[in-house]
C-alpha cells in the first residue's frame, strides 16, 4: 500500500510517500480502506514535535479519516466488508494513522457512516466534532435535539473546524448560537454553519453586542483563545455558565478573575479529546453520528467550511496550507476519484 510516513519531527518536508505492506488484522480490530484522510492542527503539532517527540521509529500521520471496511477480525461483530465508516483518534498511541491506503484500528474507533454522508464529511468529524461535543457539554451529558433549548451558546472562532462543528451541534440541540470571527468572509462561513448572530471582533464591541443579543448572559462558551477572550467571557457569562477551552498557547500563564467568576458560580473547563473518559467519548460518538444522520452536519462552502483538497502525494503541501492559515478543512484524497 501507499502511505505517508515520517521518521523525524520537523516541517512538512519530513513527510514522504512510501510503500508499506498492507497490515494484518489482529483480534478486536477492523481494517479500513481509507478514501479520505482529514488533516487537523493536532497532526501538525505531532509532526513538528511541538506536542511531543517521535514515539515510534516511523509514523503514518493523521487521526481522522473515512473509507470502507476491508477486513474484520473473527471476534468482531457489527461490521461487514464494504461498509462505509468514519474513523477517530487513529494515530493516538499508534504508529499508523489514516494517511495511507489501509489502516487497522480497534473496532471501537470505526464508526458506521450514515447513509447520504460523504467521505469528505466523515473525514472531517473526529477531532473537530468530538472536541466540540465535549466543549459544549463538559462531558456531563449527550447532545440531542432540544437538549440545549432555552440556552445561549457563544462559539469563539466560528469559521474554524471545531467552531464550525460546535455551531452545528449547538443548533441541532436547540441552542441560540452566537459566534465571533475576525472578518466579513469568516462571518459568512459562521452564518452558513448556522450561527444566529455573528460578531466581527475586529470591528465591533463584543461584550456590548453580546449584551444586546443575550441580556441574561451566555450559558456556554466554546473557547479557542482564553488569553484573548477571558475578559469578554467573564463579562458576558450568565450565572452558572461554563467556559470550555480546547486549545493552548505554549508557556501561557493567565491571571484568572476568580472573584468575578466566583460570584457567577462559573465553571471553567478544558477539553483534550484524546483523554476524555470513555463514557463521555461514547456519548460524543453517538451524538455526532446522530447529528450526521439528521443531516445537520456538513462541510463545503454551502455549510460554512470550505475544503482544501489534496492527493496523497501532496501531503506536505496539505500540511503547509493548514500551517499557513487555510480557512476551512484540509482533506487528502487517498483513493483516486476514478476508483472511489
Amino acid at each position: 500500500m501507499r502511505a505517508v510516513v515520517h521518521e523525524r519531527t520537523g516541517g512538512p518536508e519530513v513527510l514522504r510517500l512510501a510503500e508499506r505492506p498492507v497490515p494484518d488484522v489482529p483480534a478486536g480490530h477492523v481494517r479500513v480502506r481509507v478514501h479520505v484522510s482529514g488533516v487537523n492542527p493536532t497532526d501538525l503539532r505531532s509532526r513538528s514535535g511541538q506536542s511531543s517527540g517521535m514515539k515510534f521509529a516511523e509514523q503514518i500521520p493523521h487521526q481522522d479519516g473515512a473509507g470502507v471496511v476491508d477486513a474484520i477480525a473473527a471476534d468482531v461483530t457489527g461490521f461487514e466488508a464494504g461498509q462505509r465508516v468514519w474513523l477517530w483518534d487513529a494515530a493516538f498511541g499508534r504508529p499508523a494513522g489514516t494517511a495511507a491506503e489501509y489502516v487497522v484500528l480497534p473496532a471501537e474507533h470505526v464508526i458506521p457512516l450514515p447513509d447520504g454522508a460523504s467521505f469528505e464529511l466523515g473525514a472531517s468529524l473526529g477531532i473537530p466534532a468530538l472536541t466540540a461535543h465535549h466543549a459544549l457539554t463538559s462531558g456531563t451529558h449527550r447532545l440531542a435535539p432540544g437538549v440545549l433549548a432555552g440556552t445561549t451558546v457563544l462559539v469563539h472562532g466560528g469559521a474554524g473546524a471545531v467552531g464550525h462543528a460546535a455551531i452545528q451541534l449547538a443548533r441541532w440541540a436547540g441552542a441560540h448560537v452566537l459566534s465571533t470571527v475576525s472578518s466579513k468572509d469568516k462571518a459568512r462561513l459562521a452564518a452558513a454553519a448556522g450561527a444566529h448572530h455573528v460578531i466581527d471582533y475586529r470591528a465591533e464591541d463584543v461584550p456590548a453586542r453580546i449584551a444586546e443579543l443575550a441580556p441574561d448572559g451566555v450559558h456556554r462558551i466554546v473557547e479557542v483563545d482564553l488569553a484573548a477572550n477571558l475578559a469578554t467571557d467573564t463579562a458576558v457569562l450568565a450565572n452558572g455558565g461554563s467556559i470550555n477551552v480546547y486549545t493552548f498557547r505554549p508557556d501561557e500563564l493567565l491571571p484568572i478573575p476568580s472573584l468575578e467568576l466566583l460570584v457567577k458560580n462559573a465553571r471553567l473547563g478544558f477539553t483534550y479529546t484524546y483523554t476524555v473518559d470513555t463514557a463521555a467519548k461514547e456519548d460524543a460518538l453517538a451524538a455526532v453520528t446522530a447529528a450526521v444522520a439528521d443531516g445537520v452536519m456538513g462541510v463545503g462552502t454551502e455549510h460554512g467550511l470550505p475544503l482544501g483538497r489534496y492527493e496523497l502525494t501532496e501531503a506536505p503541501a496539505a500540511h503547509a496550507a493548514l500551517e499557513q492559515g487555510f480557512v476551512g478543512k484540509v482533506l487528502i484524497s487517498v483513493v483516486p476519484a476514478t476508483e472511489a
